[in-house]
Parts: C-alpha cells; sequence; structure tokens
C-alpha cells in the first residue's frame, strides 16, 4: 500500500503564490508517476498537473500553464505544486495523486490509484 500526505494550501490573496507538498510512503519502491487534481464545490475533480516517474516530463491543464509548476524530488519520495499568480478561481480542494504505470503521464482520475487526503486552497479577490 502507498499513503499519500499532503502539506501545505491555505488563505492567499489574488497574485498571490502558495506551494503544496506531497509526500509517498509505504510501497514507494520502483518508478510511479504522479499528479495533481483539483476539486471546486459543487464540481467534479479535475485533472491540474502531471510529471513522468524521472521528472523528465509535465503537463499542465489549460487554466493553470504559466502559473504553475510540477516537480519532484524522488530521493525524498515528494511531489511539488508550486501555484504563482493565483486567482479566484483556482479556489479548489487540491489533491495528489500516484500510480505505478509509468509509461505515460496520467491525466486523468482514473489512471491514478492511490490518493492523498486533500488540502484546501482559497484565493481571496
Amino acid at each position: 500500500q502507498v499513503q499519500l500526505v499532503q502539506s501545505g494550501g491555505g488563505l492567499v490573496q489574488a497574485g498571490g503564490s502558495l506551494r503544496l507538498s506531497c509526500a509517498a510512503s509505504g510501497r514507494t519502491f520502483g518508478s510511479y508517476r504522479m499528479g495533481w487534481f483539483r476539486q471546486a464545490p459543487g464540481k467534479e475533480r479535475v485533472f491540474v498537473a502531471a510529471i513522468s516517474w524521472n521528472g523528465g516530463s509535465t503537463y499542465y491543464a489549460d487554466s493553470v500553464k504559466g502559473r504553475f509548476t510540477i516537480s519532484r524530488d524522488n530521493a525524498k519520495n515528494t511531489v511539488y505544486l508550486q501555484m504563482n499568480s493565483l486567482k479566484p478561481e483556482d479556489t479548489a480542494v487540491y489533491y495528489c495523486a500516484l500510480d505505478f504505470r509509468t509509461w505515460t503521464i496520467g491525466k486523468t482520475k482514473s489512471e491514478y490509484d492511490y490518493w492523498g487526503q486533500g488540502t484546501q486552497v482559497t484565493v481571496s479577490s
């Protein structure tokens, strides 16, 4: 089994920055892809960003491209989401996700088997 523990998040004014972290533990040997998703109130959970097992490839939703950066530190089994130029529409609960299928970058919920507990990000206008 894999456990994902998220940290970071909180309340920030529009234009500000936040960094989310997601630390994996348990069965973390081998390679795995990771991603970030978010869920706004009353809406479905949607893709935000993903990174390949070695960090060599990244992919972003159009809504966050150029503002958010996903990265990972495999020595620490941790993935990060740096969020800059935040907008009120970025307000949501953010979830990290992990999967051991490494041949593609996962861009949909169904491509991930393990999920973090979620962390609230609120951007005030």
